[in-house]
């Protein structure tokens, strides 16, 4: 038994953000028909041999449709009787001209969710738009600020954080939305947009003075946004270290043998290095440079002071931790292949998740039907 085995889930969704959705719910043993165009979904096309649709889709099982065609929608609506969820980013006007809308299913299926992310909230001047991960980082001000704590341009996140943001929250608002049905028989659409989700993620860190009226300051959280923020230079690598409590500061000031610096007015106290910020953290890399990252590991380890390696993505691979608590997993290809992966997430002591699937195979079969319950 796993958490959400039998909810059936009719994904319609394409890219990052609603497959993160999707995934996160067949992770936790929920049935996932994923629904694509005859030509697939895009993001079959992106990375090296479709690495990124691969875990964005494991675990699910796979339909072409046209939904611009009739038959293709009568196919769709006959999926959706049987289905609990149904999960697409289209943009609004998209879903009523195709009849995706919770209103227009709500007949065939009463009991059926419909969980729609897409750009920006009905009733802006934005809600027509379109909207990919780097237009969110960009207008949500992450790109931004990115840009004015590295001292230069804005910059985007290597990685696609919005989508996969979202992507979370849409999850979370499917499952409240199961919730609430089971609890009450009634069933919603529940809507997730980019823009005012992820928005909220940068201001909960950011808006900072601005958070008050009158304003206590201005924007921003200082210790985040400091240029010496990031890994140290160690003497044969790099290192994490965040010292973050006032114990922490004097056990490392202790560890080099610099405790002198505790009289310094700008590093005497936990305020005086937040109004400090820059010049505390410069003192941790001048320091951090003259020892090998090894070493530093373990002493920093044996004064319980926070700290990391900075591994590459190979290295990640070869982490002695994610392979011992079974983080990376191996799933058979049809094809004959493997696909190196991630464990579902999280430890479940009463529902503990199947080992991930492979994802749908190209192309897909015409036709599909749930499994028998």
């Amino acid at each position: 038994m796993t958490a959400l085995a039998g909810l059936r889930v009719l994904d319609a969704s394409t890219v990052v953000m609603g497959p993160y959705a999707t995934r996160l719910l067949a992770d936790l043993g929920a049935e996932v028909l994923k629904v694509e165009p005859p030509e697939g979904d895009v993001i079959r096309r992106a990375g090296q041999g479709g690495a990124i649709f691969a875990h964005l889709n494991r675990g699910k099982r796979g339909v072409a449709l046209d939904l611009k065609a009739p038959d293709g929608r009568e196919a769709f609506r006959a999926l959706a009787v049987g289905a609990d969820v149904l999960v697409h980013n289209m943009r609004p006007e998209a879903a009523a001209r195709l009849g995706l809308r919770q209103e227009d299913l709500a007949t065939l299926n009463p009991r059926l969710v419909v969980a729609c992310a897409y750009g920006y909230g009905a009733g802006g001047p934005y809600a027509a738009r379109p909207a990919y991960d780097d237009l969110i980082q960009a207008a949500s001000g992450l790109a931004d600020t990115i840009g004015r704590a590295a001292g230069g341009d804005p910059r985007y996140v290597p990685l696609t954080l919005a989508d996969r943001v979202v992507g979370a929250h849409l999850a979370f608002a499917i499952a409240a939305a199961i919730a609430c049905r089971d609890r009450t028989g009634v069933a919603q659409q529940v809507e997730v947009p980019m823009f005012e989700t992820f928005a909220d993620l940068v201001a909960g860190d950011h808006l900072g003075g601005l958070s008050f009226d009158p304003p206590e300051g201005g924007p921003y959280y200082a210790r985040l946004m400091s240029p010496e923020r990031r890994p140290y230079r160690s003497r044969d690598g790099w290192i994490a270290v965040l010292l973050y409590s006032d114990a922490h500061w004097r056990r490392f000031f202790a560890l080099i043998e610099r405790e002198d610096l505790l009289e310094d007015p700008r590093l005497a106290s936990h305020a005086a290095r937040q109004a400090n910020i820059d010049h505390a953290y410069a003192q941790v890399a001048a320091a951090l440079a003259h020892r090998d990252t090894a070493e530093w590991l373990r002493l920093l380890s044996e004064a319980d002071i926070p700290a990391a390696p900075v591994n590459d993505i190979a290295a990640l691979r070869l982490d002695p931790h994610l392979r011992a608590t079974g983080f990376w997993r191996e799933v058979p290809l049809p094809d004959g292949g493997t696909l190196n992966t991630t464990a579902p997430f999280g430890r479940w002591s009463a529902t503990p998740p199947a080992p991930p699937g492979p994802p749908p195979s190209w192309p897909a079969p015409g036709s599909a039907a749930w499994e028998t319950r």
